[in-house]
């Protein structure tokens, strides 16, 4: 069993290489809006209890089956220590149940993802984005509040990672594809037909 955190700023490209990731390997993509979305169309806001609930209810079960892995993609406030406990959280369950766990960050400038939070995929799979003016409202007000880009070193220190479980990615000019294979490389996964990347 695998499980590879995607975290980054609002429209880093989580999700789009958290897809490419699933297509390269056997690994399940869990994307944050999986949970965000329903709760919102259920609720008529977003409720992050509720979120949370059943997110956990997922990582719980998940863990038990004989799956190769799992990707979840999140934005990581560095200045919370909730988010912090979280990871911490999460991996610790899969860690116990003899899981491999990495870590992805990636980074692309602000420009860069303003206007990927306008692209077909993202307004698709998340429909709290489609109103494009209160999502960009939403997207700077959180980046003038919270820091969601590591210091260099940060993540592993936090952590106590073992050297090699942490992969830094500036994916400004980088297709998806081409961050899933650097991505797969580097942690050793398996291809979907069975062979190593």
């Amino acid at each position: 069993m695998k499980l590879l955190f995607i975290f980054g700023a609002h429209a880093a490209g989580k999700m789009t290489v958290g897809q490419a990731v699933s297509r390269l390997t056997p690994m399940k993509l869990f994307h944050n809006h999986m949970t965000i979305e329903p709760v919102i169309d259920l609720f008529g806001c977003y409720n992050g209890a509720v979120t949370e609930r059943l997110r956990q209810v997922v990582f719980e079960e998940f863990v038990k089956t004989d799956n190769y892995g799992l990707i979840f993609t999140f934005i990581w406030a560095f200045e919370e220590p909730h988010d912090e406990e979280y990871v911490r959280w999460l991996s610790k369950l899969y860690e116990d149940a003899g899981a491999q766990v990495d870590y992805v960050e990636l980074i692309a400038p602000q420009e860069v993802r303003l206007e990927r939070n306008r692209t077909e995929n993202r307004l698709r799979e998340k429909p709290s984005k489609r109103d494009v003016a209160l999502s960009e409202m939403r997207f700077l007000s959180s980046e003038s509040r919270h820091r969601c880009v590591s210091e260099p070193g940060e993540v592993e220190r936090r952590l106590g990672l073992a050297p090699g479980r942490y992969l830094r990615i500036e994916n400004e000019n980088l297709d998806p594809e081409t961050v899933a294979e650097m991505i797969a490389a580097h942690f050793g996964y398996e291809r979907r037909d069975g062979n190593a990347v």
